[in-house]
């Protein structure tokens, strides 16, 4: 009867162990790296223009391995992600084992979520203008 009382534990833990195990794949591996296994960003290959994702994967190999400056020249918004992330899955671990707390991005007032997505649309626009103070935005 235990075991099925703690089966909502199970995912979260789960998702932690992943989390760290995908974190690790990515510190030892560098997506950036000719020849790397990592597949690349399908709206890139797709349009040839960068999406507002794109190079999370090389900020977090750049973060995990010591270059935070350089995590923010393959994405601005990497660190906010990653906590956002980190945050997330706090929040749902500290619920399934009964100490909840309130999401603080979620407890954000809505004015900061509706200008979290009109930040993210126009640095996917601005990211692709070709002209010389933008282009530094593209991974």
């Amino acid at each position: 009867m235990e075991a099925v009382g703690n089966a909502h534990r199970i995912a979260p833990v789960a998702c932690g162990c992943a989390l760290v195990a995908a974190a690790a794949v990515v510190a030892l591996n560098d997506p950036a790296a000719p020849g790397s296994w990592f597949p690349p960003c399908v709206f890139h290959r797709a349009t040839g223009l960068w999406c507002p994702g794109c190079g999370l994967t090389r900020a977090a190999h750049a973060l995990l391995t010591g270059h935070p400056l350089q995590a923010l020249g393959y994405n601005l918004f990497a660190p906010l992600v990653f906590v956002a992330i980190g945050l997330s899955w706090l929040t749902w671990t500290r619920q399934a084992f009964g100490r909840p707390m309130a999401n603080p991005v979620m407890r954000l007032p809505s004015r900061v979520h509706t200008g979290l997505i009109v930040a993210i649309v126009v640095f996917g626009v601005v990211r692709n203008i070709p002209a010389a103070p933008f282009r530094g935005l593209a991974p």
